[in-house]
């Protein structure tokens, strides 16, 4: 139980570097407004992916951002990318 608990913390703080790093994950970056203030705090304290969901973003952009939160690390990449409400990032080679 241990080994799988250390396992899963070693593979969340490498994911919270991979998004940054990867080559065409981009995507075009909006404005900070209030909207995208609220949807971040959303993001980052309720669960990754309803921030994209209120700052209008496409479904699949949603669940891969909801089913990456169960990594727990995931909610601060979420945070970032609400906050400053990037249009487009999507599975392939996009997140």
């Amino acid at each position: 139980m241990k080994k799988l608990v250390v396992s899963l913390f070693i593979l969340g703080v490498v994911s919270i570097f991979n998004p940054a790093n990867a080559a065409g994950t981009h995507g075009t970056d909006g404005h900070i407004s209030g909207r995208s203030v609220g949807a971040s705090i959303c993001s980052l304290l309720i669960w990754p992916g309803i921030g994209q969901a209120i700052n209008g973003q496409s479904t699949e952009k949603n669940v891969t951002h909801a089913v990456l939160g169960l990594t727990g690390v995931f909610r601060l990449w979420s945070f970032y990318d609400a906050i400053i409400d990037r249009q487009g990032g999507v599975w392939h080679n996009r997140i």
